[in-house]
């Protein structure tokens, strides 16, 4: 007796399927979801809580304090500081999470060509994160005017800087995770690139400050990552700064090599 067999469909690899699958891991880890909810509460929490303090301090202050409204325009969004280590712990974790639990493996095997994985997933990673912070960040910075608004000091979207600090807030994360990212695929280590991630966000720019205080170092400190990036989210540039967009574009400059990197150690090793 004999069986009618069904023939096993078998579909092309497309860049778009590999992004659906990307999708569907991502949003069904944990990591995720506790990754996102600490950047959301600790820019939104904080950058109230901030806002808070500027605002009882200017109750307390017998004389205007100078400035005031410029600085209200960057107290709400200064949280970001805390919630790029949680977004770029996730970033890593996007690719380590799978060469620890050996899934890479199985990843790279139905993806012959590799790239379209790294592709996949940063991509997927960015547009979560950008809209989420993006969001999270005018959020954060309506609510803090508010709370501002109480002693007669706050800034709006049209006060000088304001709209470019708000919005450049969702995209400096989102540099911070796809450099995470990036690190993730170069060391394959969750705890390497992580104390490398750190290193970078948080260690260059102490040293930045000592070299702040040699001649030399003064030219070389404002194209330090997180120096350069960060010029994005001020309204008070220090004078030997890049600028917003020019000092940005550094940041992304060395995330897009980090990313090249990662591309070709992926491409040139094995699982």
């Amino acid at each position: 007796m004999t069986t009618a067999t069904t023939p096993l469909r078998t579909g092309r690899v497309t860049q778009l399927r590999v992004l659906n699958s990307e999708w569907i891991k991502l949003r069904t880890l944990r990591s995720t979801f506790w990754s996102l909810f600490a950047a959301i509460v600790a820019t939104v929490g904080l950058g109230m809580l901030f806002s808070w303090g500027f605002a009882s301090r200017l109750g307390d202050h017998p004389h205007p304090i100078e400035h005031a409204a410029t600085i209200a325009v960057t107290v709400p969004l200064r949280p970001y500081v805390i919630a790029q280590l949680a977004v770029g712990v996730l970033g890593v974790m996007v690719i380590t999470g799978e060469y620890s639990t050996g899934m890479i493996r199985a990843t790279l095997s139905a993806v012959p060509g590799r790239l379209p994985v790294l592709w996949a997933k940063a991509a997927v990673f960015s547009v979560v994160v950008l809209v989420l912070m993006e969001i999270v960040s005018f959020v954060t910075f309506l609510g803090g005017q508010a709370i501002l608004s109480t002693h007669h000091v706050q800034a709006t979207l049209s006060s000088p800087q304001a709209l470019r600090i708000v919005a450049g807030v969702g995209l400096y994360l989102t540099v911070v995770g796809l450099l995470g990212t990036a690190l993730g695929a170069i060391i394959r280590s969750t705890a390497g690139a992580i104390a490398a991630l750190f290193g970078i966000l948080l260690v260059l720019p102490v040293l930045g400050e000592v070299l702040n205080l040699t001649s030399w170092g003064k030219h070389v400190s404002p194209y330090l990552p997180s120096n350069a990036g960060g010029d994005l989210l001020t309204n008070t540039p220090d004078p030997g700064s890049l600028g917003p967009w020019t000092g940005f574009g550094v940041f992304v400059l060395y995330t897009a090599i980090a990313m090249a990197v990662a591309a070709y150690l992926l491409k040139r090793r094995d699982a």
